[in-house]
Order: structure tokens, then C-alpha cells, then sequence
């Protein structure tokens, strides 16, 4: 006979060395799980420093406040009679574990660590800790003086354990832990362990909740139990947000979900004794080492069995998905970085705007978590507008104080775009004013023919070459980046309120990737939304606003070729085109990108998949010319990316070389070799190609590459 549990898994926002928060909403996550009625809590992976402190991980330091952190906890009230399972890092032995801290009633019951580190996309975990590789295996760890004095423990279980309550089995599982093949869940549930937790720190990607909750209900469907996900939630001081989305799956089905706490009430041992295949591998497994814990989670009156209805996990389409990420992610920098607000250099064009509209749902989350009763965002909203009598009704109203933008135009940009800049900026909410900033840049010329002899250079169109061509432009671009922050230093000021504001970035992840910017142009700021986000997400986030927040004027924005309007106008209309300028289309670019970081193609491979991919509509030749062009841009721009402004994580194929995508950034730009290759194909694939009514399957030959390098 089976008795009800009530658990409950806790999506923390975390922020990375704050200790003393972090304790404060770790207390307050344990107290409102008790209020729930739960006996069981599970936090998020390294709760108590912060998953993002990076090198910081290396210091003592951080580890001896941890000790302390829990020491707090293990003296404190609120935690009596409720196990409680953190995350934290612990040296056993001299060596870095990351850990889940399991403790009830001022006595630690096991330390686990965890047993597969993540070394992918912003993962570095290796680099910190090491895994813990005896599987089934528990050593005594010698606890810090500081502990000893409060449990009177001198030595606790540290190793792949499981804990054997009263009335059911609990397993642990870390992050990675899920996501690689055999993970401990499997032989645990075959050692009876009916509960399963999984604490992770798993930062949002466009499309990557559905794939975590698919695991998370394949994990209880195979051999039944319960599997309780707890997540990180928030920005914690890096370019990542972490996505939350905690849940509890029972037997193969989600039965709770949400950002918060979730109980659920629990019947396992009927539905594993049907799996009969399940029954006989239980009878041959190997056994975990069991630490007896005198505790129940059932209490003694928990006989009736409520049955816990399974639901239908809801997943955001990407539109939704960057209207809410990039936009939690802005208001938890802007909220711990001391600033007044943003400054946004509001160019009309589809990057900048959808940087505005980023802003102004950030605005739209705020008064909406105002109305609900949060009292941490009211207090946080009248520090960042320095009114302590604030209380915000209306987001565009809220966007006017906190969100500055400025049309900064030149000779060569039209009414069109600044029209839009105007039209976006009221749509949001935003302070907006136009700037003309010729004077600047005459200011520069006139320097640059005073010390040059007199020479002054020309547009291409007014008969100069392409250095002159360039460099008139950059000059444009980069006098936005220093007027933007002087701007944003100076704007509050003058209105005679505190403080500065953060730039804003408005570069997406498809020109980062080809290298279409300026080096410290106006792409250059203190933070970016949409860095990691395509172009053609981009455009469907933009139609998603135009009718979610009534912004008509997008349907004109989304059919308007993207330019730069660095070049002179032709009877004031551009002339200018960025995929012009490129050589390349933007969703050729995200095609790019993902066959080079996702699919880890080199130039070669990359043309074997597009000579497919492609071949509706452009010739082998034409392809291998295309492939061509993007490494050589690609490798002559690569230096930009060591510059780049910090941003929002989103994609996948992010080229960002500071934290996701370590490659060098001095190439030999002709990539003789990798390019030869491709001329090799050629001839073949143009004949197969020419007969393609037969529709033949084409191909390279990889052989002979491999053959021709192998006698180098």
C-alpha cells in the first residue's frame, strides 16, 4: 500500500558570488515548500554560489562561503523537519566536486557529486570540477570544523549513493546527468530508488524546453517513479539566461510544471510491478550503497492516494520565446547593474527595433508582476526610476522613463527609416528624439585633409576607390557608438535625475557571424538583446509584436530591404542593401552558421551538404562559389568577434569566440587546401548536375581528399 508525499522542486533565481542573496531566497524557498505542506525540496545545480561564477570556482573562497551559506541553513528553524538537497561545490580530497548537499534536522546525509560534466556550448565545466567516477561507491568526507560544530559529525557519506527513508528511496541525478546515455536513473530505479531529482543549471536556447521535458518524462516512463526537475531561472552575471521551467513527471507523464514550486502526490509501486521486463532486470541489478535516513516523507495519516492528473506541457514558439527571454534577461542586469535605464541608438531598421520591442515587453512583464503583487519588482522599479512612490500601471508609460532612444541621421539616411525610428519608439513607449550628426563627421574630415595635404576622400559613387568608400562609412558608424555613450552618460543629467544608462547592442547573430559591422560602431555597447538571435527570428518576432502589442507600422518594417544608409542616397532613396553589401542572403547566412558551428563543418563538408541543400536553385559551381565567400569574409572578420558586446544567448550557432565559440581569429584567409578540395568535385558534380532531368544522386568524394592529404 502505497501513502502520499507532497515534494516540491524550486526554480531559483541565483545570482552569481551574491551569497547573502542567494541564502536569503534558498531560506525562502525552503519556507514556502513547507507551507505546501512538502517534506522533500530539491534546489537548482550550485544554488548556493551561482552556477555562472566561472574561474571564481578555482578560489577557496568560494568554496569556504559555501561551507558557511550551509551552515546558516543548518541552524536555521525554517529547515527542521524537511530533507533538503543543494547545490554546491565541495573539495573532497583536494580535488573540486560539484555537488548536491543533502541534509535533515541539522545532520548531513550524503554529499553526492556529480558524475558527468557538461563541456559543451557555454559549458566549461571541467575546467572546475572534476567528476566523480567510482560508481556505487561511498567514502567518508571529513566535514569542516564549522559544520562539525553544528551536526557533531566529523565524517559524511561522499559518493554515488542513494538515501533509503522510511517509506521510499531517493536518487539524484545533476544536470548532464539526464542528458547522457546511461544516466544514473536507469540502474538506480533498478535498485528501487522511486524518486528521482535532478538539479540543473540549463541556460534558454530558442526550441530547447521541449527537448529537457522529453527527457524528463522518458526518464519515470521506462522503469516508473517520480523525476523532479529543478532549474536554474535568471540572468546570475553572464550573457546566458537561465530558462527555469521546473517540473515533476510520474510514471512517463508531466503532472506539474511551472517557473515556481510544484507538489505532487505519488503512486509508483503498482505501475513498475506491471513492467515485467523491468521486474527481472530489477532482480539482476547491482546495488547502491543505501544511507538510512529515520525519516518519512508520508506522514502517518497520508494513506489516501489522490490521483495526480497528467498534463499537456505548453512550449512557446520562438516568437513568444524572445519576447520573454531577452527581455527577463535585461530587466535582471538592469536591476542589479546600479543603472537608470537604457539608451538605444533607434536606427528604423529591423535589428534596432526589435531591440525596442524587447524593452517595452520587459515593460509589459514588470507592471504585469506589479499587478500580481510582487513587491521585489515594485521595489526594484522605484530604485531603478529613483521615485520611492513609484508604482507603475502602464508599460509604455514605464518604457518612457527607462528606455531613451535617439534617430541618429545623417546626409545619408532617408525619411523613411527615420520616420519608422519615430513611429517604433512611440509604439513603445520610448523617450525618442533625432539627432543629426553630419557635424560630427565634417569635424573628422576636415581633421583628416588638414593633416593629409588637403586630399579629402570620396563615396565610391562620387569617384573614390573602396578605401575611401569604407572608411567614409565606418566614420558614420563609429561617431553613433560615441555619441550613443555620451548620450546615455549625459541624458539623465540633464533631466536631473542620478545615474547613467546602459547602451543598448542591436547587431544579430547572422551578421556577427559574416562580419558585417563595423569594428566599434554602434553595435558596440554594454549589453545586446538579440546577439544571438537570427535575422529571420527576428522577422517573426517583429510580426508576432505588430499584432500582440497593436504596432501596425512592422507589416511596412518587415518588406523594407535591411541597409546600413551609409552611402549617399540616389533622389532621396537607398542605393544601399546589407545583403547587397554581403554577397549572401540572411537565411543563406543561418545556413551557414549552423552547418559550421552546429553541424562542425569545415569549407569542404560544408559544400557536399549545400550542393544538396541547394541544388533547386543554384549549380554546383554556383554553391562552391558561395561557400567560398562566406570562409573568406568569415575569416577576414573573425577578429570582430573578440569585440563583440556581450549578448543574450539564444542560438546554437552563435560565433561569439568569449564564451560559445573558441576558435582562433587570425586565418589564412585564401584556405588554400580546403578550397582545392572543392575545385576537385566540381567538373564530376556540374556533369551530374547538367542531367538533372534523370535527377541524379550527387556526391562528393571524400576518399580522395583524404587520399591527396594523406601524402602531404
Amino acid at each position: 500500500m502505497g501513502r502520499k508525499v507532497v515534494l516540491a522542486t524550486c526554480v531559483l533565481n541565483q545570482w552569481a558570488m551574491d551569497f547573502t542573496g542567494n541564502l536569503e531566497r534558498i531560506r525562502q524557498s525552503i519556507k514556502q515548500a513547507k507551507e505546501k505542506g512538502a517534506r522533500f525540496r530539491v534546489g537548482p545545480e550550485l544554488e548556493i554560489t551561482g552556477y555562472g561564477c566561472s574561474d571564481h570556482f578555482l578560489e577557496s573562497d568560494t568554496t569556504l562561503h559555501s561551507w558557511q551559506v550551509l551552515a546558516a541553513l543548518l541552524k536555521d528553524p525554517i529547515c527542521e523537519d524537511i530533507v533538503c538537497d543543494l547545490g554546491m561545490p565541495v573539495m573532497h580530497k583536494d580535488v573540486v566536486y560539484n555537488c548536491r548537499v543533502t541534509f535533515l534536522n541539522k545532520k548531513i546525509l550524503l554529499v553526492r557529486p556529480k558524475m558527468a560534466m557538461c563541456d559543451d556550448g557555454n559549458y566549461r565545466e571541467t575546467r572546475w570540477f572534476m567528476a566523480w567516477a567510482k560508481e556505487r561507491i561511498v567514502e567518508d568526507h571529513y566535514l569542516p570544523r564549522m559544520i562539525t560544530d553544528i551536526t557533531g559529525q566529523h565524517t559524511v557519506p561522499f559518493g554515488d549513493g542513494v538515501l533509503a527513508l522510511k517509506d521510499t528511496c531517493i536518487g539524484s541525478e545533476t544536470c548532464e546527468e539526464l542528458w547522457m546515455p546511461g544516466s544514473p536513473h536507469i540502474p538506480q530505479g533498478l535498485d528501487g530508488v522511486e524518486i528521482f531529482t535532478n538539479a540543473s543549471g540549463s541556460y534558454h536556447e530558442l526550441r530547447k524546453l521541449r527537448t529537457a521535458y522529453t527527457l524528463v518524462e522518458s526518464a519515470s516512463m521506462k522503469s516508473g517513479g517520480v523525476y523532479m526537475y529543478a532549474n536554474m531561472r535568471g540572468c546570475d552575471g553572464e550573457r546566458v539566461y537561465y530558462s527555469g521551467g521546473g517540473c515533476i513527471a510520474l510514471n512517463g507523464e508531466i503532472v506539474a510544471m511551472g517557473n515556481q514550486f510544484h507538489l505532487a502526490e505519488v503512486d509508483i509501486r503498482t505501475y513498475r510491478n506491471k513492467i515485467r521486463s523491468r521486474s527481472h532486470a530489477a532482480a539482476r541489478a547491482d546495488v547502491y550503497p543505501r544511507i538510512v535516513v529515520d525519516f518519512a516523507l508520508s506522514g502517518p495519516q497520508d494513506v489516501s492516494l489522490p490521483v495526480c492528473e497528467p498534463l499537456e506541457p505548453q512550449f512557446l514558439n520562438p516568437e513568444e520565446e524572445i519576447s520573454l527571454g531577452p527581455a527577463c534577461w535585461l530587466w535582471d542586469y538592469l536591476r542589479r547593474s546600479g543603472q537608470s535605464g537604457f539608451f538605444l541608438p533607434l536606427s528604423g531598421g529591423i535589428d534596432s527595433c526589435s531591440v525596442a520591442m524587447i524593452v517595452h515587453s520587459m515593460c509589459r512583464i514588470v507592471v504585469s508582476s506589479i499587478e500580481a503583487g510582487d513587491q521585489q519588482v515594485l521595489t526594484d522599479v522605484r530604485k531603478i526610476v529613483a521615485d520611492a512612490a513609484y508604482t507603475p500601471t502602464d508599460p509604455r508609460e514605464l518604457c518612457s522613463r527607462i528606455l531613451h532612444t535617439a534617430y541618429l541621421g545623417t546626409v545619408n539616411s532617408s525619411e523613411e527609416t527615420k520616420k519608422r525610428a519615430e513611429v517604433i519608439a512611440d509604439s513603445a513607449g520610448a523617450s525618442h528624439r533625432s539627432v543629426l550628426i553630419d557635424g560630427a563627421i565634417e569635424a573628422i574630415l576636415v581633421i583628416f585633409t588638414a593633416t593629409s595635404g588637403f586630399v579629402r576622400p570620396k563615396f565610391r559613387v562620387n569617384g573614390g576607390e573602396n578605401r575611401e568608400n569604407l572608411a567614409l562609412q565606418n566614420i558614420q558608424a563609429r561617431l553613433r557608438m560615441v555619441i550613443s555613450y555620451f548620450f546615455a552618460q549625459l541624458i539623465l543629467w540633464a533631466k536631473g535625475r542620478p545615474s547613467g544608462l546602459l547602451v543598448l547592442g542591436t547587431s544579430n547573430v547572422d551578421e556577427s557571424l559574416r562580419g558585417y559591422f563595423t569594428k566599434y560602431d554602434c553595435s558596440s555597447a554594454d549589453i545586446n538583446p538579440i546577439g544571438g538571435i537570427s535575422k529571420t527570428d527576428l522577422k517573426r518576432f517583429l510580426g508576432y509584436c505588430g499584432k500582440a502589442f497593436n504596432v501596425p507600422i512592422i507589416e511596412g518594417l518587415l518588406i523594407a530591404p535591411p541597409t546600413a544608409e551609409l552611402e549617399p542616397l540616389s533622389n532621396g532613396l537607398v542605393t544601399q542593401t546589407d545583403e547587397e553589401d554581403m554577397g549572401m542572403t540572411y537565411a543563406e547566412l543561418s545556413d551557414f552558421g549552423r552547418l559550421r558551428k552546429i553541424a562542425g563543418c569545415g569549407p569542404y563538408s560544408m559544400f557536399c551538404k549545400l550542393v544538396h541543400t541547394w541544388s533547386d536553385k543554384y549549380s554546383p559551381t554556383e554553391v562552391a562559389g558561395k561557400v567560398k565567400h562566406f570562409f573568406r569574409t568569415y575569416a577576414i572578420n573573425r577578429h570582430k568577434m573578440t569585440t563583440l558586446t556581450p549578448a543574450y544567448h539564444a542560438e546554437r550557432y552563435s560565433p561569439d569566440d568569449n564564451r560559445f565559440d573558441h576558435r582562433q581569429f587570425l586565418y589564412n584567409t585564401k584556405w588554400t587546401w580546403q578550397f582545392d578540395a572543392i575545385d576537385q568535385q566540381l567538373p564530376e558534380l556540374e556533369k551530374a548536375y547538367n542531367k538533372r532531368p534523370n535527377k541524379p544522386e550527387l556526391g562528393c568524394d571524400v576518399s580522395r581528399v583524404e587520399d591527396t592529404r594523406s601524402k602531404v
